[in-house]
């Protein structure tokens, strides 16, 4: 007889006869919602999308139950949820004297944070066609001297012509993510650290791939918690073999690739300090989530430092006034090849 279990985040339907002490994954904690993360209070994972909050993996180990859970009993008085029982965000950002103060005085250099790849976009780029023979039909003349081989395993860089010689060692198949295992599908060497799964060497010889990159203009925003900062840059299927995001106490890097050989790239000197130790990047079908702890609970005024803001308030300005300078200049031109004509014509005319 199937029974079904009511052990929150399992909903799995067990044989009482095999019920054993490490047969159910379950959450023991309660549900919380706040500032669009959802998330469970016995764990520490938060997403912003419904469905991933759904499938994450219970992290208390027991017997299923087939008694339904008694509902945990309200206090009295006002109503009340369980982000209430949590210390309230401070609302009053520091003033720029005090995050100057509280600034690292010597800055580590930058780290390369965790990525992490949900299942969906594991499934979605085991979907996508990467079987097809790279590099054909590229015009040489659009290819940079110091581009990159696109192939996924490949480190070759375009020197000229000559390049194209070179044979290419790269991976035809998707990237894989499975319970915590990373693979080729085209050679299914497994392994846990990601470090390893991206310095796995090709298996496959071929052409190389020097397509140029284009920018993109990437939707992004933030939100944030008390101790929590997260970054979110949207656009389809991003590559993981291609990602990365540095961070140090106080300054961000990130470089994120999309299907289609779409970059988004971005530098900042962040508004707070954060633990760079405990921050990870997660990625999803549809968008980059990059979670920053904060070293110190509160709010932060706004993403970036102030200084970050006028740095690239000047660069603006001063791109403006090239291309300004550029336009007056063809003017300038202009005007002087009509002064040589109007000259011409009375040379003509005495």
């Amino acid at each position: 007889m199937s029974l079904f279990c009511h052990n929150k985040g399992c909903g799995q339907h067990f044989d009482p006869n095999s019920n054993l002490p490490d047969s159910c994954h379950y959450h023991p904690g309660v549900p919380i919602f706040h500032d669009a993360l959802k998330g469970w209070s016995c764990c520490r994972k938060r997403t912003v999308d419904f469905s991933e909050f759904l499938n994450i993996k219970g992290c208390t180990v027991g017997p299923h139950c087939a008694e339904k859970l008694p509902e945990v009993p309200q206090p009295e008085g006002p109503a009340t949820s369980s982000l209430q029982e949590q210390k309230p965000m401070n609302t009053i950002p520091k003033s720029a004297e005090t995050l100057l103060r509280e600034r690292p005085k010597s800055e580590m250099p930058p780290k390369l944070l965790p990525l992490m790849i949900s299942q969906a976009l594991g499934v979605a780029l085991e979907q996508k066609e990467l079987d097809q023979e790279p590099g054909a039909g590229l015009d040489s003349s659009l290819i940079w001297t110091g581009s990159s081989c696109q192939n996924p395993g490949c480190d070759a860089i375009y020197q000229g012509p000559e390049s194209d010689a070179t044979p290419c060692t790269y991976h035809p198949g998707a990237p894989r993510f499975h319970e915590g295992m990373k693979s080729w599908s085209c050679c299914g060497i497994q392994t846990l650290d990601f470090g390893a799964f991206l310095a796995q060497p090709g298996c496959r010889v071929g052409r190389h791939d020097w397509a140029k990159q284009l920018p993109a203009s990437c939707r992004h925003d933030w939100h944030q918690t008390d101790s929590l900062v997260v970054l979110t840059v949207y656009g389809q299927i991003p590559l993981p073999a291609f990602n990365w995001v540095k961070a140090s106490q106080t300054e961000l890097h990130v470089h994120v690739v999309f299907d289609g050989n779409r970059v988004f790239q971005s530098q900042m000197k962040l508004w707070g300090v954060i633990n760079v130790e405990q921050s990870s990047v997660s990625l999803m079908p549809s968008r980059v989530e990059i979670s920053l702890v904060k070293a110190d609970p509160g709010s932060w005024a706004q993403l970036e430092h102030p200084d970050s803001l006028a740095e690239k308030a000047r660069a603006g300005v001063l791109l403006e006034m090239d291309e300004e300078e550029s336009e007056g200049s063809d003017d300038d031109l202009s005007w002087t090849e009509e002064e040589e004509e109007e000259e011409e014509e009375e040379a003509m005319g005495e």
